[in-house]
């Protein structure tokens, strides 16, 4: 029986800035009109990461847009997000951070079935000339596979 997955948000700055090592599947508490907007697509995860504090996992600076019609139920945008995980996960985790140049960055947000889910990346930052490589990289295959169509006709 396989869950509907519904993507609500991804995170392109990240591919763009980190390698991702490792991917993990969290999920969120939110509040009711968080979920309203969640489902509407109100939801930016540029610029969000994440922390270990106490023994739990936040996921900080990302902003979910207060519901329109929710009035005094609204919470604050950015307010740190709890992300459930199990606490062997999260200290494995708070293990491999704590490593020189490690962070945790949220990926994408989606609906798996009924629940929201965080998709989280265990990443190390890229260098300037990483970015560049990257970026020659993808140009050059553009380039072939433009030449291969063109030779196609």
């Amino acid at each position: 029986m396989s869950e509907k997955i519904r993507q609500v948000a991804e995170n392109r700055k990240a591919r763009h800035d980190y390698f991702i090592m490792e991917r993990f599947e969290a999920g969120i508490e939110l509040f009711g009109t968080e979920v309203k907007s969640l489902r509407a697509g109100k939801v930016n995860l540029r610029d969000s990461f994440c922390t270990v504090k106490d023994g739990q996992l936040y996921a900080n600076g990302m902003h979910v847009s207060p519901y329109e019609q929710g009035n005094l139920f609204n919470r604050d945008p950015l307010r740190p997000k709890r992300l459930l995980m199990h606490k062997r996960e999260i200290s494995r985790l708070y293990g491999r951070i704590k490593q020189d140049g490690f962070a945790l960055i949220p990926l994408s947000l989606y609906f798996k079935g009924p629940y929201a889910k965080l998709e989280i990346g265990l990443c190390k930052g890229k260098k300037q000339y990483d970015k560049r490589e990257a970026e020659a990289a993808r140009d050059a295959k553009r380039e072939i596979d433009a030449r291969i169509k063109e030779r196609m006709r």
